[in-house]
């Protein structure tokens, strides 16, 4: 039995997605999974569930990796997100890091694709971890915990 992994893709292409979901059911996990590609579906899918990894295109026709991220971002989410494009710079890769994505990976070249999801699993845990502690330490103080 695989890991479970509830995934949000933000991709126009189904075929994009399915080969994405394809990868990761191919390195063991089971994804429980949604496609969006418009700014309405993610608003409505980031309140239908939680989330534990997004992946995005970054070029759409009607959306942007870019815009996604700045949605996910306003909902004060730590979610991973990996942009997965077979378009993106490496200059608007640097400018998507900027504002909060966490990697991205080349459509051309999921080779680092779980690798890159393992990873970044990993660190948002250690995060969680992390505000946890904050919080805790907080309590003992007798101060209000900073981090829901």
């Amino acid at each position: 039995m695989g890991k479970q992994l509830k995934v949000l893709l933000i991709e126009d292409s189904e075929n994009d997605a399915l080969l994405l979901i394809h990868e990761l059911e191919r390195k063991g996990f089971e994804p429980e999974y949604e496609r969006v590609n418009n700014a309405e579906d993610l608003k409505a899918a980031l309140a239908d569930k939680k989330w534990e990894l997004i992946l995005s295109d970054y070029k759409m026709p009607s959306f942007n990796g870019l815009e996604a991220l700045k949605i996910i971002r306003s909902y004060g989410l730590d979610t991973p997100f990996i942009i997965v494009s077979g378009s993106i710079g490496e200059t608007m890769a640097v400018e998507a890091m900027k504002v909060g994505a966490n990697d991205y990976v080349m459509k051309g070249n999921l080779t680092r694709l779980v690798f890159t999801i393992e990873r970044e699993l990993q660190q948002a845990e250690q995060r969680k971890k992390q505000r946890e502690e904050i919080n805790e330490l907080l309590r003992e103080l007798g101060r209000e915990p900073r981090y829901e």
